[in-house]
């Protein structure tokens, strides 16, 4: 299977479900991607599956939190 990124290329990540970053890729190896960040001198190793080729695909991934319905007690009624 072919590497869908190559070094030198811009990428975007998900950090904690919340914030996207922009990185660029140094080297690949065995399915993991060596990246710099480029907001700070910060890298992470990671796999393909957790890099986006747009900041709007990677904004898609991000899960949206559902509202729940509010359960009452009994006793809220009285």
């Amino acid at each position: 299977m072919a590497a869908k990124f190559k070094a030198g290329d811009t990428v975007f990540i998900v950090e904690s479900n919340r914030f996207i970053r922009e990185a660029q890729i140094k080297s690949c190896a065995g399915g993991m991607y060596l990246l710099k960040f480029k907001d700070s001198d910060g890298g992470i190793k990671l796999k393909e599956h957790r890099l986006f080729a747009s900041r709007e695909d990677a904004e898609a991934s991000i899960r949206k939190e559902e509202k729940k319905p509010v359960r009452r007690s009994p006793y809220d009624y009285m």
